[in-house]
C-alpha cells in the first residue's frame, strides 16, 4: 500500500499529516528516509517513525525434500505435513509454493513470501521442474518422441506442452516439464499403460534438491533468488 495509507493504519498519525513527517525525516523505509507519500510499502519493507520499528517482516524461503507419506498441506489430521518436518521462528507464515502427492518425494518449497510464490506457480512461467521416474515396463525412445510431442489428455481436451524425457535404465528416466496438470507425469506414462513406481521432484528452475537429505531443509540461496528473478 501506500506510505500514507500505511502510516495512517499503523500510527497514531494521519493520512494528511504524512508530508510533515517526510520532509522532517522522521520516516525511513529499508533504513533510507521516505520521499513520497506514495512510496509503496510492501510486507517486507522496513518502516521506521521517529526511530520505533513499525514493521519489520523478513522474507523467507526454504528448500525442503519431502519424504514419501508426508502430505504437502499445513495441517492434516491423519499424516504429518511439510510443515511438521520445519525448525523456523516463521514457521506459522509459510505455505508451500509447488505441491506433491502424498507418495512422491523431493523438492518442495516454502515461504512466506505470496508474491514470490505466485511467480514461480503461474503456468504462463513456464518454469521448468525435474523428476526422477521408475517405472513397471521397460522404457524406450518411443517414449522421448512423445513426451518431445505432447501427449493429448482426453478428459480436458488439452495436449500437454513439450517435455523433455531422458533414458537413465530401461526403468528409469529424468523428466522435466514446465507445466503441473493434475497428475500430470502418472498421466503420461498411463498414456503407454506403464505404471509410476516412484516419482522423486530434483529441481524446481534454478533450484536443485542436491544431497538434501529426506525431512531436511536448507534456505533458499540468494543466487537461487536472483536466477528465479531473471527467469
Amino acid at each position: 500500500m501506500r506510505l500514507d495509507r500505511f502510516l495512517s493504519q499503523n500510527s497514531d498519525f494521519s493520512m494528511s499529516d504524512t508530508r510533515l513527517l517526510i520532509a522532517q525525516q522522521r520516516v525511513l523505509l529499508d533504513g533510507a528516509a521516505a520521499q513520497s507519500i506514495q512510496q509503496a510499502v510492501t510486507r517486507f519493507t522496513r518502516v521506521e517513525l521517529d526511530g520505533v520499528c513499525l514493521q519489520d517482516v523478513q522474507p523467507v524461503y526454504l528448500a525442503l525434500n519431502k519424504p514419501r507419506g508426508v502430505v504437502s498441506a499445513t495441517k492434516d489430521g491423519k499424516y504429518p505435513t511439510v510443515l511438521d518436518l520445519v525448525r523456523h521462528p516463521r514457521k506459522d507464515e509459510l505455505h508451500i509454493a509447488g505441491r506433491l502427492d502424498f507418495n512422491t518425494t523431493g523438492l518442495i518449497l516454502l515461504t512466506n513470501d505470496g508474491a514470490w510464490s505466485r511467480r514461480i506457480s503461474l503456468p504462463e512461467r513456464q518454469l521448468p521442474k525435474t523428476y526422477e521416474v521408475s517405472v513397471s515396463r521397460p522404457l524406450n525412445e518411443g517414449y522421448v518422441a512423445a513426451f518431445r510431442a505432447g501427449i493429448f489428455f482426453a478428459y480436458e481436451g488439452v495436449t500437454t506442452l513439450p517435455a523433455r524425457l531422458e533414458l537413465l535404465s530401461a526403468y528409469t528416466a529424468r523428466l522435466t516439464l514446465v507445466e503441473g496438470k493434475y497428475h500430470q507425469v502418472k498421466r503420461m506414462f498411463g498414456y503407454f499403460q506403464n505404471k509410476v513406481l516412484s516419482l522423486h521432484r530434483v529441481s524446481v528452475g534454478p533450484v536443485a534438491l542436491g544431497t538434501l537429505e529426506p525431512g531436511s531443509i536448507r534456505p533458499v540461496g540468494a543466487g537461487e533468488l536472483a536466477a528465479i528473478s531473471r527467469l
